[in-house]
């Protein structure tokens, strides 16, 4: 009898401490009676500096990037008008000289760019530097540079600067805006009303966004970062501080960000400041033939089937088409090789095409497909507004 007696003391020692111990330790394996008002959270552990926490890897990003960012101040000669009586001696010693005689007034406008190669070489758009006379950089460090304008390309609104600094200057990471997909979160870096250099977030809205009216050539990256008046040639980033696109315009009824801006893609932006700083100028190809995308309307009424392509509307004289034989109203199928479906795949086809090259140009014609050997031509320079 003692024998049990002992056992079961023992056994209810065990299991008393047992309670205690999962009391202490783990309370939510044990059943619960009335809330007692009391919640037991679960709190992550602090994360180190350095770590890839969202927060930190934004941070690191910023970091990155920012160093390459930098501001442009432009200033525009503007020579005053002198009213006649200035000219007059005894006027002018009554009423003094105006202000700024015999000296030119400047107007001043700002922007943003990016520095693409240790060598000076800066990315920014083409409408910020356009009518400038001087241009002045300003760098994240606090270093101030004049600069000269190596070439601009107003179809793609982008151009390309250079600043001269002893050493080499921190130069940007090109990123991949091909793989970029909506939703993927961005930084936008530039110089906002002119507060200083600044970061905002965001994520990518929308891809390959055209017909806007802003440029010859679109396919814009559009974002929710905050772009406002100022942040137009600066950098967006992604969360490795990777350039992905060069912010240059915002939708906007009252000058300010509503949550709309537009990046133009690097992988269009390296291609026209490679030409840019060869030749001084970007040379695009073409053939001389207007179009317009076909509506359904349209393809059923050509009969075209699983067809798809664009409508030629008109074929400029003693273009590379109009010789090639091109006629207005043949459907577009590929031009060398390549499927065009828009309007604005068939535009960047050809401008990527090499003046001189002959491509063939797949066509319908009276429901018939024909080949026709186009020699690509010279883009014209657009004209000025």
């Amino acid at each position: 009898m003692r024998k049990h007696w002992l056992l079961f003391s023992q056994t209810i020692t065990v299991a008393l401490a047992l309670l205690f111990i999962i009391q202490t330790l783990k309370p939510e394996l044990l059943p619960s009676a009335a809330h007692s008002g009391v919640v037991t959270l679960r709190e992550s552990a602090p994360q180190d500096r350095g770590s890839t926490s969202p927060g930190s890897g934004l941070r690191s990003a910023a970091k990155k990037a920012m160093p390459t960012v930098v501001n442009i101040f432009t200033s525009t000669v503007v020579n005053s008008p002198v009213h006649p009586f200035m000219d007059d001696p005894r006027f002018r010693f009554f009423f003094g000289d105006p202000p700024g005689d015999g000296e030119p007034q400047s107007s001043s406008s700002l922007g943003s760019g990016v520095i693409v190669s240790p060598e000076g070489y800066i990315l920014t758009n083409h409408h910020v530097v356009e009518a400038a006379d001087q241009i002045e950089v300003a760098l994240a460090d606090g270093r101030k540079a004049k600069a000269h304008v190596i070439g601009s390309d107003p179809e793609t609104d982008l151009a390309v600067i250079k600043i001269e600094l002893p050493g080499k200057l921190p130069a940007i990471t090109f990123g991949h805006p091909e793989l970029a997909q909506v939703g993927d979160m961005v930084l936008a870096i530039g110089n906002p009303f002119g507060v200083g250099q600044t970061v905002t977030m965001g994520i990518i809205s929308a891809l390959k966004r055209d017909h806007l009216g802003l440029s010859t050539f679109e396919n814009f990256i559009q974002t929710d970062a905050a772009i406002n008046p100022g942040n137009s040639g600066g950098a967006l980033v992604d969360v490795d501080g990777n350039l992905i696109g060069i912010n240059s315009a915002i939708y906007s009824q009252n000058g300010g960000s509503l949550g709309i801006g537009f990046a133009v893609p690097v992988s269009t932006a390296k291609r026209t400041m490679e030409q840019i700083i060869q030749s001084g100028s970007v040379t695009r190809g073409w053939i001389g033939a207007s179009v317009q995308e076909l509506t359904p309307e349209l393809a059923e009424s050509f009969k075209l089937g699983n067809i798809k392509g664009v409508l030629i509307t008109d074929v400029i004289r003693n273009s590379p088409a109009d010789l090639a034989g091109v006629k207005a109203g043949d459907i577009l199928v590929s031009i060398d090789s390549k499927t065009i479906n828009n309007w604005s795949t068939m535009l960047e086809t050809v401008a990527n095409l090499s003046p001189g090259k002959v491509v063939p140009v797949k066509l319908v014609r009276n429901s018939a497909e024909t080949v026709v050997q186009v020699k690509v031509g010279k883009r014209p320079k657009p004209k000025a507004q």
